[in-house]
């Protein structure tokens, strides 16, 4: 076994030498005392590694792997206390945080082989649980025990590969074709390879060459649809933009920011320049709906900065879409079709959300009880709900 390091021996450093050593190496010096004091009944292992593959009929794929996240990220066997290691990395500082979450994804990309018609892909390595609430019943992780492993499928691709290092002991491999509905497991032993699943035959070529006007219109029913029904949090925020003013030119200031901020996160986080941690993002989503409702209640004219806060707000929000993006893939050939195209489902839906607004409560707004009987009490309910999804996401309950 080598040396993980090329310090020189202890008993040959001055005094002032060693004590660098000890501030330099902090983790070695933490791994060494988890392993002295490892009881092996409170470790994250796995007697063989499962391995979930899932072919998206978009032509994205995502793999979830089981694997001890922790002991990657901190450098020491899974056979360390995980209570002490949750311990260790808890007590990080935000760098060394972010470089112990480096650190795991790095060695994962070493360990997985994903593989199309024998050509390996380097994929995209997340912790879908990093940061989540403990159960009573399990053992402490920071960052979980599973990696998302994600990506596209090459255009035209024919076979499906996956192989794992001998790290992770034998794997226990069960593939999910969405297109054409097969389920397909496999039992790998230590470093063998599952034998190449065949992608060829999907129908239409879906996974990769949908034809632009396909692509289109999936994404934009796709984006309207994150909009109305499914995005509560996002149509309060609308509802609450809607309800600062009786007059239309406030409400386009806001909608406007917030249309040009979101479009430009969305695409940059989902080209990969930009990226945040769900875990940061949506207790900041939350935070904003709870913040136009509350300046709502206080005011019924827009000030110059609500459009600049409404901007940063959409900035927010725009990452919010692109995590949904993620999740649902984008097709290799036509990802900007489906990008434009899920982005303009997303303002039909914002445009919805105003116009059944204004169908409900827009007949009061010439009174002049509209204000006190509606505005303000929505506006508070708008707020309070934010405010408890905020603690909520924040908590990660």
């Amino acid at each position: 076994m080598t040396a993980a390091h090329s310090h020189p021996p202890l008993k040959a450093c001055g005094a002032q030498t060693c004590v660098k050593w000890f501030a330099w190496d902090r983790r070695s010096l933490v791994a060494l005392a988890l392993l002295a004091l490892t009881p092996p009944a409170a470790a994250h292992e796995f007697k063989f590694t499962e391995a979930v593959a899932i072919l998206r009929n978009t032509g994205a794929y995502e793999i979830e792997v089981t694997v001890d996240v922790d002991a990657l990220a901190l450098g020491v066997p899974p056979s360390a206390d995980s209570k002490l290691v949750y311990d260790a990395i808890r007590a990080m500082p935000p760098g060394e945080l972010a470089a112990a979450s480096e650190r795991a994804r790095q060695v994962l990309i070493k360990w997985v082989r994903i593989e199309f018609d024998g050509g390996e892909q380097v994929p995209w390595v997340s912790f879908p649980d990093e940061g989540r609430p403990i159960r009573p019943d399990a053992l402490p992780t920071y960052f979980g025990i599973t990696a998302r492993f994600s990506g596209f499928l090459p255009p035209r691709a024919q076979e499906f590969t996956f192989g794992a290092s001998r790290a992770m002991g034998p794997v226990h491999l069960t593939i999910f074709d969405q297109t054409t509905g097969n389920v397909v497991k496999y039992i790998l032993g230590v470093s063998e390879d599952s034998p190449p699943y065949a992608i060829s035959s999907r129908p239409g070529a879906a996974t990769t060459s949908l034809g632009s006007l396909d692509t289109a219109g999936r994404y934009l029913m796709l984006g309207f649809t994150h909009i109305l029904p499914k995005g509560l949090d996002h149509i309060l925020f609308v509802l609450g933009l809607f309800l600062l003013s009786t007059k239309w030119r406030p409400l386009l200031w806001q909608i406007t920011a917030f249309t040009v901020a979101h479009t430009a996160t969305l695409g940059l986080s989902v080209l990969g320049v930009l990226s945040l941690p769900s875990r940061i993002v949506e207790p900041l989503i939350a935070l904003s709906i709870a913040y136009v409702a509350i300046e709502n209640i206080f005011t019924e004219k827009m000030g110059p900065w609500r459009p600049a806060l409404v901007f940063s707000f959409g900035l927010l929000h725009g990452l919010g879409f692109a995590g949904v993006l993620r999740e649902l893939g984008l097709p290799d050939g036509e990802l900007v079709a489906a990008l434009l195209s899920f982005n303009v489902g997303v303002e039909l839906g914002q445009i919805a959300v105003v116009l059944l607004s204004f169908a409900a409560v827009g007949w009061a707004r010439k009174f002049e009880w509209y204000r006190g009987a509606i505005v303000k009490p929505i506006s508070a309910a708008i707020a309070v709900t934010g405010l408890y999804w905020t603690l909520e996401r924040a908590l990660g309950a």
